[in-house]
């Protein structure tokens, strides 16, 4: 049986009072009946050793750190790794949510935030949670083979467990687009998954070496990234990408563009 949003047990890290209660509303409002608080980073993290949650929710600010901090920590703690996390904050700053998201978060909600939107991440959660594999018409997922490329470790991990999720199991990582065209020319690969901002040799820099320089012209090219800048995306699409996808993302988005770029290449 399939997991519902009423089934979820969630923590809530926020610090004040007020705003939890506030969100625990909305959340009973879901159905989500198993909502548990911490006030700060360190509560939270004791809690989750105790009693794991599906989901974590917090604000930004913490009184003992922040929320770059408090997933830093679960993503660098193989007990606690795995737990979606979703973040609650005014903050908009690239350089504060940048990090959140490429450590891989379900969802980066504003406060106040809107209820559809908090509805909506609360079923993408779902998809991280309890994923279905995915189906392919043209390829035997067990046979596929993924290189996935981006120079945070833990980002690495963030994808690797989604694609994991999804069925796909066989995964070699690269650290960036120089790394990544050398181990390109010793296996063959059904896909690629890269970021876009790299160094010695960024995902852009990737796409137009593999479509030019080796001229392959086939292989999907998937971009996961946090760029907003129009302009350097457009030339990215000039470059050769099969699909650009933002983080954070859920995995049905992935899955729906896994399913289009493979199975358009056939």
């Amino acid at each position: 049986m399939s997991l519902e949003i009423s089934d979820l047990a969630i923590l809530l890290v926020e610090p004040s009072d007020t705003q939890l209660k506030m969100i625990k509303k909305h959340l009973n409002e879901d159905g989500v009946g198993q909502v548990s608080g911490a006030s700060s980073g360190e509560q939270a993290l004791q809690d989750m050793r105790k009693y794991e949650p599906d989901l974590v929710i917090s604000s930004m600010y913490l009184p003992d750190m922040t929320a770059i901090d408090l997933v830093t920590t679960m993503r660098s703690d193989e007990e606690l790794d795995h737990i979606p996390f979703m973040l609650i904050s005014s903050e908009t700053r690239f350089e504060h949510t940048d990090p959140i998201r490429q450590a891989g978060v379900v969802a980066i909600l504003p406060k106040p935030f809107n209820h559809a939107d908090l509805s909506l991440a609360l079923r993408a959660s779902l998809e991280h949670i309890d994923p279905d594999e995915i189906v392919l018409n043209n390829y035997d997922v067990d046979d596929l083979s993924v290189l996935v490329v981006d120079d945070s470790a833990t980002a690495r991990r963030h994808i690797s467990r989604i694609l994991n999720n999804l069925g796909i199991e066989k995964l070699t990582m690269a650290e960036n687009g120089k790394d990544a065209i050398e181990k390109f020319s010793e296996n063959k690969f059904d896909l690629i998954v890269t970021d876009f901002n790299m160094p010695e040799m960024d995902g852009q820099e990737l796409i137009e070496y593999i479509r030019n320089d080796i001229g392959d012209t086939y292989i999907p090219i998937l971009m996961v990234t946090s760029e907003n800048d129009e302009s350097r995306l457009a030339n990215v699409q000039q470059a050769g990408v099969s699909a650009i996808l933002d983080k954070p993302f859920d995995p049905s988005s992935i899955k729906q563009i896994l399913y289009q770029a493979l199975e358009e290449t056939v």
